[in-house]
């Protein structure tokens, strides 16, 4: 029994000391992520980015006519599902738009940046217009831009009545056509394009008093053959307002402009005096100043 205790104490030892080394392997902290994969990834990244600006550079040249789907495959060198699937980013985003079955054309994206290129600050050579229009009705006059499938509101001016509409500030982008001026705006583009936004828009459409596809087609044709948009209980519950769009020397449309008040304050003899005053003051606008 003697013989014995050493080997005993040896091995106890060795037990013990086991799990002391063990211990300290799991003490040691996780080795960090290799890099390759972080690399790969923006690898990944920068490789779709070419290839979608590749593709917009493709659809870019093939103008208002649009080009088809087996022609962008070889000017980019790309499959046909890398294409369809770069095409539906392109469009979601507004940079390209389906034209018939199997074309594609620049989206309102890219005539809302050619348009900003060609006729830089906006929002100053709007605003005397603004201050015009808002003395002579007393209200808020509002002055907005494309985004896309969006407006974008880049200036107002507050009229003097006691009661002004100042709901949409600075800044404030929403659906184009829930507002006048939007609507305005709309309404002067080409009716592929009209389509085009209204599909980008319509799923948050009824957010804005029930407003649905089909009632801003109306809304649209109703604007064309007046010369000027109306609109009530859609963008804000309670206020209507007249729009108008803005048009380059060109007669590209570029902007728009709309004044809002309350409903009571606009019966149709008011709508017609503030469309009138709102065509006289753009027609004052000087393009050739900044």
């Amino acid at each position: 029994m003697a013989s014995r205790s050493p080997k005993q104490n040896v091995r106890s030892a060795d037990v013990s000391r086991r799990p002391a080394r063990t211990a300290k392997k799991r003490a040691r902290p996780a080795p960090a992520a290799p890099a390759a994969p972080a690399a790969s990834a923006d690898e990944a990244g920068s490789r779709t980015l070419r290839r979608g600006l590749q593709l917009l550079d493709a659809v870019l040249a093939g103008g208002a006519e649009g080009v088809r789907v087996i022609d962008l495959c070889r000017a980019a060198g790309l499959e046909r599902a890398t294409v369809h699937r770069l095409l539906a980013t392109l469009v979601e985003s507004g940079y390209a738009v389906r034209q018939g079955r199997f074309r594609y054309r620049p989206g309102a994206r890219v005539a809302a940046l050619a348009a900003a290129k060609a006729v830089p600050n906006m929002a100053v050579r709007l605003q005397p217009v603004l201050a015009r229009i808002s003395a002579a009705t007393a209200d808020a006059a509002f002055a907005i831009v494309r985004e896309g499938p969006l407006s974008q509101c880049i200036a107002r001016q507050v009229g003097t009545h006691p009661v002004q509409v100042l709901v949409i500030q600075v800044g404030t982008q929403q659906p184009l056509g829930v507002g006048a001026a939007g609507l305005a705006l709309l309404a002067a583009l080409p009716d592929a394009e009209v389509e085009a936004i209204i599909a980008a828009n319509a799923p948050r459409l009824h957010a804005y008093g029930g407003m649905t596809p089909e009632r801003m087609r109306i809304l649209v044709r109703a604007t064309r053959e007046r010369g000027w948009s109306v609109i009530g209980n859609h963008a804000t519950r309670g206020v209507l307002a007249v729009g108008m769009a803005v048009r380059d020397p060109a007669g590209a449309p570029v902007a728009a402009i709309s004044v809002a008040s309350t409903l009571p304050r606009m019966p149709r003899e008011r709508q017609q005096l503030v469309a009138r005053t709102i065509r006289e003051s753009l027609a004052q606008l000087r393009w050739d100043e900044v």
